[in-house]
């Protein structure tokens, strides 16, 4: 649905907006789901690029037509985080095998995204060397003595990666987080409005939104291929390592539940993608 200045007040399209932005306030935090990818569905992620890339510019021609999909999105993602840190915390590997699950399933969507203005051996190489990066990154770190504890700095980082998610369609901040141990603090943190994880966040969030949206909207016009192929590298290799292979072997039971969820995860999301391949992009 597109955003237009010209048309007329209507407590329908209003709701609907909210709506909208509720459900890219949740595609935000929920793992698999990314929000930037819902904002281009819904037809404003355009103009909420032109904005944060020229705030004070676009203040008055933007605001206005966005300010429902900002309020509607802050609903959504303040009104899930308590809900995900309990569940991740009762039942941490059924639901990070729906959380998989959910990234699975999305995955020939982002397929389809990223190949949206062709392909070329350069793709195929960007996806790769994005994907072994990741996956030697976080190797390095499951395997090394370093022990991630949240404090301020690794608040920051969140933030830089919750605004990612927004600027760049396809990346799921959840991705990174959730193999770092950091995502269930950080979404914990958020739930209970505490200042030690909001400050920080919000500062990290801040800097990334001021110093990269241009850049990487300008990436994503000269380079869209590399840069989506990339973005798909490590979504892929970061959702092999949160696999919670360890709890398929605890049981018969206990594997086939994640195995449930794991199902549950791609029909949910494979029903996600057929509702977006309805909706009329901008």
């Amino acid at each position: 649905m597109n955003v237009q200045n010209n048309r007329r007040f209507s407590p329908g399209r209003l709701l609907l907006q909210l709506l909208q932005g509720a459900l890219i306030g949740l595609g935000s935090v929920l793992p698999g789901i990314s929000g930037g990818v819902l904002s281009v569905v819904f037809g404003i992620y355009k103009p909420l690029m032109e904005l944060l890339a020229n705030p004070f510019g676009r203040l008055k021609t933007h605001v206005p037509r966005l300010l429902p999909y900002i309020a509607g999105a802050a609903i959504g993602f303040m009104g899930v985080a308590n809900l995900l840190a309990f569940v991740l915390e009762k039942y941490p590997a059924p639901s990070v095998c729906l959380f998989v699950g959910l990234i699975a399933g999305m995955l020939p969507s982002l397929w389809r995204e990223a190949g949206g203005q062709g392909r070329s051996k350069g793709s195929y190489y960007s996806l790769t060397m994005a994907m072994a990066l990741v996956f030697a990154l976080l190797i390095w770190l499951n395997t090394s003595s370093i022990v991630i504890t949240p404090n301020f700095i690794w608040y920051l980082f969140c933030g830089f990666c919750l605004a990612l998610s927004v600027i760049a369609p396809g990346m799921s901040f959840s991705t990174l987080l959730m193999p770092l141990g950091l995502y269930t603090p950080f979404v914990d943190g958020i739930g209970h409005l505490s200042m030690k994880v909001l400050i920080p966040a919000g500062i990290g969030g801040l800097v990334t939104i001021i110093c990269l949206s241009r850049a990487v909207n300008m990436l994503f016009d000269k380079y869209y291929s590399f840069a989506f192929h990339a973005i798909l590298g490590i979504v892929i290799a970061a959702t092999v390592m949160i696999i919670p292979f360890e709890s398929f072997t605890v049981s018969l039971t206990s594997a086939l539940i994640n195995v449930f969820f794991l199902a549950t995860g791609i029909f949910a999301a494979t029903v996600l993608d057929q509702f977006n391949s309805k909706v009329e992009v901008a």
